[in-house]
């Protein structure tokens, strides 16, 4: 640890205000400081300066532990969790948030990533779609081998944070792009043995300008993902699903 971080230093956040319920407020940045403490993050000193110098800051949080996705936000330009980013990573002890891009701003920080999740949820029907019989309640469950779980568990770490989506110059240009979250859950369900629809009907659904054929593959959001998922992997392998389907 440095001596200055074993001192404490001041760290000044710069955070974007703006409350879209009051008619008279106008967006705006406005300055705190706070004493760094060691280990400090984000999220710590946001939780420190609403409880010690303005209870009315907006901002989100669940878990503190990088799995909710709710503390997603923009710091010092890159999306990213507040929870799981250090203060000590800006050696000039200067810190920058904004909200995330691409969605619907409810206050300050905090925005409607649940809003698009479920609108993209509906549009690309984003549940399991059984085969004929397996909808049988009293019928032993077909075993899942170990290989496909595998598979299946590295895509289910998605915490729908909304970090890919405001990553993605794509989404930012055309907001009927699906972005990488629809995408990767659209891939976990094409591997899943159990689920009923083929690449025929996946291409219905993203095989367009708005699916995989619209991404530029500037990696911003395989770039920024916190849980580090292989999303263009999976776009390519759609991709590659979709192709053959054309043919």
């Amino acid at each position: 640890m440095s001596q200055q971080m074993a001192k404490g230093r001041t760290l000044t956040f710069s955070i974007f205000r703006y409350d879209p319920q009051m008619p008279d407020d106008k967006p705006k940045m406005v300055d705190y400081q706070i004493e760094e403490a060691p280990g400090m993050t984000v999220f710590i000193a946001l939780n420190q300066l609403r409880e010690l110098q303005d209870p009315s800051l907006q901002f989100d949080f669940v878990c503190r532990a990088g799995i909710c996705g709710s503390c997603a936000m923009v710091i010092n330009g890159m999306p990213t969790l507040a929870c799981r980013t250090l203060t000590s990573k800006f050696a000039d002890g200067k810190i920058k948030l904004m909200p995330l891009p691409g969605f619907e701003l409810i206050g300050d920080l905090s925005v409607n990533t649940g809003k698009f999740m479920r609108e993209i949820a509906e549009r690309l029907k984003l549940w399991l779609h059984p085969k004929v019989g397996d909808d049988d309640i009293h019928r032993l469950e077909t075993p899942m081998s170990p290989e496909e779980a595998a598979k299946l568990y590295e895509l289910e770490r998605c915490v729908e944070c909304g970090v890919c989506v405001s990553a993605c110059a794509t989404k930012q240009m055309r907001d009927t792009f699906v972005g990488a979250v629809g995408l990767m859950k659209i891939a976990r369900f094409e591997l899943d043995s159990r689920d009923a629809r083929n690449a025929e009907d996946f291409y219905h659904v993203i095989g367009n300008q708005d699916g995989v054929f619209g991404c530029m593959t500037l990696l911003g959001c395989q770039d920024n993902c916190p849980k580090d998922l292989p999303h263009m992997q999976q776009i390519a392998y759609l991709r590659r699903k979709m192709a053959v389907t054309l043919v």
